[in-house]
């Protein structure tokens, strides 16, 4: 081993159980107030006929706000919080080295459409993190796209999200 402890006992470097408690707790916290404000939208009153569409999906969205708020007060001035180390940096930069370029790939798609976004993607794992040559590098990715076009759009004729290059080729 590269550190100095012995077998079993956590890095003293890395986010705590609390600290990742709380980091949960604002993203669903977040995710609360997306649902109120979109629920407060399209209605969330006690119509006449019943409540409307929105009313119980604001309430739940409330909820999980009010649960968020607990959550998010224990963890970081609860007496009891848990400071052991849930994942230390070097752990979690491997994570974040899978999960940022795909939430950059989610939204390519949007952007390029899935094929080209789906290129770009395969190709930077390949070389960047596989460390692959150029020729291997563009044969997979790019062939491995032209399948899955050929299979989706020709044979099944499902079409997936497509942007500007192959709208120059009619598709």
């Amino acid at each position: 081993m590269d550190h100095q402890q012995t077998q079993g006992s956590p890095s003293r470097d890395g986010l705590s159980h609390s600290a990742v408690d709380a980091i949960t707790a604002v993203v669903f916290f977040v995710v609360g107030v997306i649902m109120m404000v979109d629920n407060h939208r399209i209605g969330i009153t006690w119509a006449s006929d019943g409540p409307e569409s929105g009313y119980f999906p604001f309430h739940i969205g409330l909820i999980i706000c009010i649960a968020s708020v607990a959550v998010f007060l224990k963890a970081m001035f609860g007496k009891n919080r848990n400071r052991e180390i849930f994942v230390s940096w070097d752990r979690f930069r491997l994570v974040l080295l899978v999960l940022l370029p795909t939430a950059l790939y989610v939204l390519l798609i949007q952007l390029l459409g899935i094929y080209v976004a789906s290129v770009l993607f395969i190709a930077a794992f390949m070389r960047l993190l596989g460390k692959i040559t150029w020729l291997k590098t563009v044969l997979v990715s790019v062939g491995v796209n032209v399948l899955l076009f050929w299979m989706f759009e020709v044979q099944f004729m499902v079409p997936l999200p497509k942007g500007p290059l192959e709208a120059l080729f009619g598709y």
